[in-house]
């Protein structure tokens, strides 16, 4: 089976799993056609199917040589309302419904909302949203048995209906017993990125993290305006951030979730942590072969905004086109990097680099690739943090980034910029040289006369000591050694 070569992209491309997707050659035909790594949402099926997926994903990846980052997402905590008679009712436009704590069935005045914690933290002019905010109530009154509700958008509401409650923050832990085990079984199969549902505050992050003993990466999905509100110190927590619009849009007005995507995307990328931008991006290629344009626009603004990857949900999950939609993303992608502008636009987000010395050089990377024509930045390291460094700079040259660790090579398949290859760890500044001139060439970086950057810590094989860039030119000798 033949390998997979560098994308000649730098945004990754993160593909949902599924029904219409999860067999080995599905996978593979994803992966040639431009996706670096698979979500497995653990709303849906068992952990049987999961598992059997992500050993497919892991037979694939040894296939086509190139490392694949697996993301099991968990579900987090719903709120639904319990049931009606009749199994649906029609709320009056303008009219009263209340929701109680009595579990009999309701009707098209009342309803039993079954999570106790709401009645004590709701009240007058906060708003309820019913069925992805289709339906739209305003708290009148609020007691510790039932919630008064004016209906600025009614219509007809059935069994067990999601609920979400924008203007408070819900008193309720953002893992469930069912995110427990699914995480537990997440770190068994060897997932690279866990990412956490109904995050609200610093806490949920930390308690996931406690859970997770060390293993893996945790990706805050932000889709609560709580969370927005304490961005910042959830990005110091987390490993990665996901902007998961579709959540957010229902819960914010419309108008008001391109600007949080852009601080969001801004604020992350600041960090130096991976930002994934996800949800509805060409939501018509679940039926229809082609995206609208508005859609193609929406994926352009995200790779312009400098976003680390872009991800597909049901377009590849249950949709009609999966390799379709991951084809037409990868085009996209290549189109808006390969605009003269694209250098300017993705450098909006200026970054002082920290007062380290390993900072100070992956700033010094980006600069000299900005001035002297760079074929390659050749980035050392065991733990990923100096790739995550020379990734934040957003730099023009491509990052080939060469370490022991298969889990760290993984991981780093969500970076900006980085082609990361598992191979055996350095001892020596001679042998940092060649196999950085002999890794680029196997790999496509550069040709004879090319000019490499290459970044690395001394002593080797140690964790965040990197002190040491160095300039190389490929030489002929090498291509012709190559070659033999």
């Amino acid at each position: 089976m033949a390998k997979i070569d560098p994308r000649g992209r730098k945004v990754k491309i993160l593909a949902t799993l599924g029904p219409a997707s999860r067999s080995p050659e599905m996978i593979e035909k994803l992966l040639r056609a431009g996706a670096d790594a698979f979500r497995v949402n653990m709303s849906h099926g068992d952990h049987e199917t999961h598992a059997a997926t992500i050993s497919a994903i892991r037979d694939v990846e040894r296939a086509v040589g190139r490392p694949v980052a697996v993301l099991c997402d968990l579900q987090g905590p719903k709120l639904r309302v319990g049931q009606f008679a009749g199994g649906k009712a029609v709320i009056r436009h303008s009219g009263h419904f209340t929701f109680d704590r009595d579990p009999a069935p309701g009707n098209e005045n009342r309803v039993c909302l079954p999570h106790p914690e709401l009645f004590g933290i709701l009240k007058k002019g906060q708003r309820l949203l019913i069925d992805d905010g289709k339906l739209k109530l305003r708290v009148i009154q609020a007691s510790p048995n039932a919630i008064l509700c004016s209906a600025e958008v009614g219509g007809v509401i059935s069994d067990r209906k999601g609920v979400n409650v924008p203007d408070a923050v819900v008193p309720i832990p953002a893992l469930t017993d069912k995110d427990r085990r699914d995480l537990a079984f997440a770190i068994e199969h060897g997932a690279d990125w866990i990412a956490q549902s109904f995050v609200q505050r610093p806490e949920d992050v930390a308690e996931a993290r406690r859970l997770m003993g060390g293993y893996g990466a945790l990706m805050a999905k932000i889709e609560k305006p709580a969370a927005v509100d304490r961005l910042e110190q959830i990005v110091e927590l987390a490993d990665g951030i996901m902007v998961a619009r579709g959540d957010l849009g229902v819960e914010l007005n419309p108008e008001e979730v391109p600007p949080i995507q852009k601080r969001i995307v801004a604020m992350t990328r600041r960090s130096g942590k991976p930002v994934v931008v996800a949800t509805q991006m060409l939501e018509s290629m679940i039926e229809s072969p082609a995206p609208t344009r508005a859609e193609v626009s929406d994926v352009a603004n995200a790779v312009y905004d400098g976003a680390d990857a872009v991800m597909l949900s049901a377009e590849t999950a249950s949709g009609a086109w999966p390799e379709e939609a991951v084809t037409i993303m990868h085009r996209i992608a290549g189109q808006v990097e390969s605009d003269p502008g694209y250098r300017r636009q993705v450098s909006f987000a200026e970054v002082e680099p920290d007062t380290t010395t390993a900072d100070a050089l992956s700033n010094a990377c980006a600069s000299i690739a900005e001035s002297l024509p760079i074929a390659g930045i050749i980035v050392f390291t065991g733990s990923g943090s100096t790739a995550r460094r020379v990734a934040r700079e957003r730099p023009a040259a491509p990052m080939l980034v060469l370490t022991p660790s298969a889990k760290i090579a993984r991981r780093l398949a969500l970076l900006w910029g980085a082609h990361a290859v598992s191979t055996k760890d350095i001892g020596s500044f001679e042998e940092m040289i060649g196999k950085g001139k002999r890794m680029a060439l196997r790999h496509g970086f550069g040709t004879a006369g090319s000019k490499l950057i290459a970044l690395a810590g001394v002593p080797f094989g140690t964790p965040g000591s990197t002190n040491l860039l160095h300039v190389v030119t490929l030489t002929g000798d090498e291509l012709k050694n190559r070659e033999a």
